[in-house]
């Protein structure tokens, strides 16, 4: 007599085979995110390396730990070679001759060949204070930011005064010959023009280096002015921000 298979039975068995299955896809699963990993891992290196480089330094180090040994020399010589690169490019940006910088934010100068310092101090900057005489003329007293250059020089220089001389101190203004136009010591001993009416020269006013004071010239206080005059030729640069 053969025996009966019962539902019980079957039951059982297809359960059994759904668990063979589930098994068996979990196995595959776990087998092919490995690959997948290790496939990642050997492929990442090159974007690693660039992550680190965009990383700020103080995050830099404990990043670096997570590099390969055998990859930290040559990370390291790619850095110091794109460095280089950097630093020669910032290297043609600065004069071989003597140049002046003049920060107008805290009113200092400092006089540079390349790199070296040969003087710094105080100076004198534009007040960014504004004059109007009521027919539609203004002007305003700020110092020209960016770089320029020495368009002529002289010593012993005459002042001509300009029409907001006389404005600011109510008085009429004169023609554009007037012997009153011309004011003698005002300026120095020196003074170098670098365009549109800008001056660097001395000032009677040596308690207000360091202060934003001027019209928009460059105040130096004379043993400064004297240096700056000597090494700055027609032509040099003069760097302001």
């Amino acid at each position: 007599m053969e025996k009966s298979i019962t539902k019980t039975d079957l039951t059982g068995r297809f359960t059994s085979m759904q668990i063979f299955r589930y098994s068996i896809s979990i196995l595959l699963a776990l087998f092919l995110s490995v690959i997948g990993s290790i496939l990642l891992v050997r492929n990442a290196t090159p974007l690693r390396d660039t992550i680190i480089l965009l990383v700020p330094s103080s995050d830099r180090e404990s990043l670096a730990d997570s590099v390969p040994v055998d990859r930290l020399d040559s990370l390291q010589a790619s850095l110091e070679q794109k460095v280089t690169i950097v630093q020669k490019e910032l290297d043609s940006y600065i004069p071989r001759k003597p140049y002046l910088i003049v920060n107008t934010t805290d009113n200092t100068f400092r006089l540079m060949i390349y790199d070296l310092v040969i003087r710094e101090g105080k100076c004198s900057t534009g007040s960014y204070t504004i004059l109007t005489n009521g027919i539609n003329q203004k002007w305003v007293f700020e110092t020209p930011r960016g770089m320029m250059k020495v368009m002529s020089r002289q010593m012993f220089p005459v002042w001509v005064k300009p029409d907001w001389a006389f404005i600011e101190e109510g008085l009429p203004v004169p023609s554009p010959r007037h012997i009153s136009r011309l004011e003698y010591g005002t300026l120095g001993d020196y003074k170098l023009e670098l365009g549109d009416g800008y001056l660097i020269h001395g000032t009677l006013y040596k308690r207000f280096l360091g202060m934003a004071v001027t019209h928009g010239c460059i105040r130096l206080g004379d043993e400064d002015l004297k240096v700056v005059y000597r090494n700055l030729r027609r032509g040099s640069k003069v760097f302001i921000y």
